[in-house]
């Protein structure tokens, strides 16, 4: 692994990477559209190059002079309005570049997929790379990740040498459109006002960066590694950022059942005004759920760590506070 490609270059894992990847010595080429932003890969020394997953003469500009891919690039959307973006990037673009490598002869390609892409469980049962996705085809964002894999595996066939990682819900610097900060964010404003059922995994930005560069170096062709973090409750989730944080946490727990309903009312008005709904049905499809995540496979394969949830949370918050956007 000398010369690379990161596609997503601007995204939250893609400008992350990058900067490690930078920072060891490597040569890397960013895949970013014209109207993405720049802000934290300007100052970085790297080559550009400004295209479109869905125009393979970009793709093979991009990949041209590589020897591994770092493919983060996607659309990330928990709400109806998104479907045919998300099915043409996520699905159609990930099959573009896999082809475009396969035909480059790229010795490595790692596919940053996610934990959506696996099944979810009852009881608080760890979710590890053989649960079997059951989350059905109306989850766009899960759904569309999930044939996305299903691309990457189809080219391994054919000879890709590519590995899959699954990261879950990541927090961290360089979060500027609050996927995983999220809820740092509106804990803050002081905008959640109770907790529901269910469980999350919260991972650490550095620790996702480092188990993609390992499973350049060390992961097995064809193969997941679930890069997660610490399994909580919502609620021990939204106690923990707020101790942290130094605000009140939601003291009461509202009734899951009634969550579905609400959600589909703002659907409508979200279809109507184009506007992201406080709360999507997508959204309340894994109230009360179990997203525990085993991270044993990659700890022992590519020799994965986890940042304790305080520090990740506390450098996450520090970042935030920085750049003046909380």
């Amino acid at each position: 692994m000398k010369t690379i490609l990161v596609t997503g270059g601007s995204g939250f894992i893609g400008h992350n990477l990058t900067k490690v990847l930078i920072s060891k010595g490597y040569k890397v080429k960013v895949l970013v559209r014209q109207n993405s932003n720049l802000k934290y890969l300007r100052n970085l020394d790297i080559e550009f190059c400004f295209g479109d997953l869905n125009d393979k003469n970009t793709l093979y500009r991009a990949i041209k002079n590589r020897d591994t891919v770092f493919h983060t690039a996607a659309v990330i959307a928990m709400w109806k309005g998104k479907e045919k973006q998300q099915y043409q990037t996520n699905v159609i673009g990930t099959r573009n570049i896999c082809e475009v490598a396969l035909d480059s002869g790229i010795k490595k390609f790692i596919h940053t997929s996610s934990v959506a892409t696996l099944g979810w469980k009852n009881n608080y049962t760890l979710i590890d790379e053989l649960s079997e996705y059951n989350w059905g085809e109306k989850l766009i964002y899960n759904y569309t990740k999930f044939l996305a894999e299903k691309e990457v595996l189809l080219t391994v066939a054919k000879g890709l040498p590519a590995v899959i990682v699954n990261p879950s819900i990541v927090i961290g610097p360089g979060d500027y459109n609050f996927h995983g900060g999220a809820l740092i964010k509106r804990l803050k404003n002081k905008t959640i006002p109770f907790y529901l059922d269910g469980g999350i995994n919260i991972s650490f930005i550095d620790d996702i960066i480092n188990g993609h560069i390992n499973a350049a170096l060390y992961g097995k062709i064809g193969e997941r590694y679930i890069l997660g973090g610490n399994n909580l409750t919502i609620k021990d989730a939204l106690y923990k950022i707020a101790e942290i944080i130094g605000v009140t946490p939601p003291r009461y727990k509202f009734p899951s059942q009634i969550i579905k309903p609400i959600s589909i009312i703002f659907d409508v008005f979200s279809n109507i005004s184009k506007i992201k709904p406080i709360i999507s049905s997508d959204i309340a499809t894994y109230i009360g759920k179990n997203f525990w995540v085993s991270s044993q496979k990659a700890i022992k394969e590519l020799n994965y760590k986890v940042t304790p949830l305080e520090e990740a949370i506390r450098k996450t918050v520090e970042w935030y506070s920085q750049e003046g956007i909380i």
